[in-house]
């Protein structure tokens, strides 16, 4: 091999040891998103709400975080999208927003948030029962079947039975609706995967969210939510906790939610559904005095073993598919250009 051939070949393997890293610094960054921006959000949620009217709050905070999005990648150069695109984003915001957001928003008006999270947390199983009868997800090792088990046993822990069984009259509505809600995030999930969506995550999830958002904001107003919001009522809590919403719960963190879709095997994107409530608990304790004991601590380990095992029992069998269709490219978290993994160009 020439000297030429020497260095071609060591400037090659630095550069794909400095993707596989950017990579991986991305993957990290992006679960941290789904997994404490999104723990947050519980406790902003609670904030907003007080002087907000649910439906119109959940809306107004996923319509404007969609323009805002849209409209920056779109000045970024981003090509518009065509019509087909923007069906494929209304179907898709309709069932992660319309549905899900705008059932959980009414439901906690009627369900304990800790029961809320403990039904929440079935998302995984019906994520990666769609993904699988979609093809997108092959059978799951034991290993990563343990860990969902055992996430949602430390869900239920952490709920704690006085909250499951103690709590008063359980209302059968209200935990149907977080149910169904779930489904549809599960389904809009999975779907996303396939439709005709933009090949930029940040450009897709801007679109997503203004069809949903303006959905939502539709079901609120139909559902006579304008008469009961007082602009001048509203408080300065409520007011950032919105604005925390828009940034963080919205543009950030489902702009990394839909990419890690594109990157990553459903099973393991849907664990930050038990990730979740431990944030959230944590900091009620840290913001808003809510108490931390033994029990806490034990169901965040259990949790957290829960989402080890399910990564690990993952992480082999999406090394295994490596190149295959079932292993989508990976994509700039922002850019609308992907980045070829191998020479795989599917989503």
């Amino acid at each position: 091999m020439t000297a030429g051939a020497h260095h071609q070949a060591r400037n090659g393997a630095r550069g794909g040891t400095h993707g596989d890293i950017r990579h991986t610094v991305k993957l990290v960054a992006a679960f941290a998103a789904i997994y404490l921006i999104w723990g947050s959000t519980y406790l902003g949620i609670r904030f907003a709400i007080e002087t907000i009217p649910p439906l119109l709050m959940m809306g107004a905070r996923n319509f404007l975080a969609g323009v805002l999005l849209y409209s920056w990648m779109r000045t970024r150069g981003a090509p518009a999208p065509d019509g087909q695109q923007w069906r494929a984003a209304l179907a898709t915001g309709a069932m992660l927003f319309l549905v899900d957001h705008g059932a959980l928003a009414w439901a906690e008006q009627r369900v304990a948030s800790g029961l809320a999270a403990l039904l929440s947390a079935t998302l995984p199983f019906s994520m990666v029962l769609m993904a699988r009868a979609m093809g997108r997800e092959k059978k799951l090792t034991g290993r990563a079947l343990s860990g969902l088990f055992l996430g949602l046993a430390g869900v239920a822990l952490l709920v704690g039975p006085d909250t499951l069984f103690h709590g008063g009259a359980t209302d059968i509505v209200g935990c149907g609706a977080i149910l169904i809600g779930t489904i549809f995030w599960s389904a809009g999930s999975i779907y996303g995967r396939v439709a005709r969506l933009p090949a930029s995550p940040a450009l897709s999830a801007g679109m997503q969210m203004t069809a949903g958002g303006g959905a939502l904001l539709c079901a609120g107003l139909l559902f006579g939510e304008g008469a009961q919001l007082h602009l001048s009522a509203v408080t300065s809590r409520s007011l950032l906790s919105f604005g925390y919403l828009i940034v963080f719960g919205s543009i950030v963190a489902f702009t990394a939610y839909i990419w890690l879709l594109g990157v990553s095997l459903p099973s393991r994107v849907s664990t930050y559904a038990y990730v979740n409530p431990v944030v959230a608990l944590l900091l009620g304790w840290a913001l808003a005095g809510e108490p931390v004991g033994v029990r806490t601590c034990a169901a965040a380990a259990i949790i957290l073993a829960g989402v080890a095992l399910v990564n690990s029992g993952t992480g082999a069998m999406a090394h295994g598919q490596a190149g295959r269709a079932e292993a989508p490219p990976r994509e700039s978290l922002s850019g609308a250009t992907p980045v070829p993994e191998g020479s795989s160009q599917q989503r």
